[in-house]
């Protein structure tokens, strides 16, 4: 009887598979954030939110905005208004609404202070890994600076009524009024986020911010008549933008009409966010 020998099977050894190559630039589309209008709505107000609970556990944050509509607004009405026009009655329609632009551009400026402090704080690394639209960060505090603008303007008008300021526009004068002072000082914060981007440290910031805001507040219509300046001065008063947003406050608070001047200063306002909203995102990007 013959016995036959059976040999061993060799093991079998999975086929070793060839290394897979990652292409860098489809892995960064893919993990890219692609928000859809409706979801950046919703990230924008969820930063919003989060930069309002920023101001109630730092409420100093507020003394630009309680302080100063009171202190400029009696410092200037007492000491320029016998000078300019005689007497504190006469220039309070001249004034007010001079110092509710001065106070929003003052106000906005603090913006990009603040985001520049945030980055440098290593805040925004955090947001770099969270799928959300790229300009959900910037705009989000922006909304919730809205209330520090309506405060602002709402305590200088205040302090004109107790300083003896009638404005003829009455109750829908003075809201319109209002309002156009919370929009330009609400699209003017798209400068000074730009500048908090661009720059190194919030010092940089704040410092650049003092020698835009000086020129543009002192050297416009809101304290003194453009015509009463040298003729060189009065040019860059007329086209100065702060100039346009003063005279359709003034035409709103003292007349309550809509004139062409509010037109010009809303069309200005526009044109300030649709050029400094993308360079803002755009360079709040390259830092991500």
């Amino acid at each position: 009887m013959t016995t036959s020998a059976t040999t061993p099977m060799a093991p079998t050894t999975p086929a070793t598979r060839a290394p897979r190559r990652v292409d860098p630039s489809a892995a960064v589309a893919r993990t890219t954030s692609h928000s859809s209008l409706q979801e950046t709505r919703v990230q924008t107000l969820a930063m919003a939110w989060r930069a309002l609970k920023k101001m109630r556990r730092k409420p100093e944050q507020f003394f630009d905005v309680l302080i100063q509509p009171l202190l400029f607004t009696a410092m200037f009405a007492f000491v320029f208004g016998g000078a300019i026009s005689g007497s504190v009655s006469d220039y309070l329609p001249v004034l007010i609404p001079g110092i509710l632009a001065q106070t929003a551009l003052t106000v906005c400026m603090a913006t990009g202070v603040q985001l520049r402090e945030d980055m440098d704080k290593g805040v925004f690394d955090r947001f770099k890994s969270l799928p959300i639209a790229r300009i959900a960060p910037l705009a989000g505090p922006m909304i919730a600076d809205l209330i520090r603008y309506g405060i602002a303007s709402v305590l200088t008008l205040v302090t004109g009524l107790l300083i003896g300021y009638r404005p003829g526009g009455g109750v829908l004068g003075c809201v319109g009024g209002v309002a156009l002072t919370v929009i330009a000082g609400w699209s003017l914060a798209w400068i000074f986020t730009w500048l908090g981007t661009m720059a190194r440290s919030a010092q940089s910031v704040q410092g650049i911010s003092m020698m835009i805001m000086f020129p543009l507040t002192f050297l416009s219509n809101a304290f003194v008549p453009a015509e009463t300046l040298p003729g060189w001065l009065e040019v860059f008063v007329k086209i100065n933008p702060v100039s346009h947003v003063v005279s359709a406050v003034r035409d709103l608070l003292n007349d309550g009409a809509v004139t062409a001047e509010v037109g010009w200063a809303v069309i200005g306002c526009a044109v300030v966010v649709a050029i400094f909203a993308p360079l803002a995102v755009r360079s709040y990007s390259r830092k991500m």
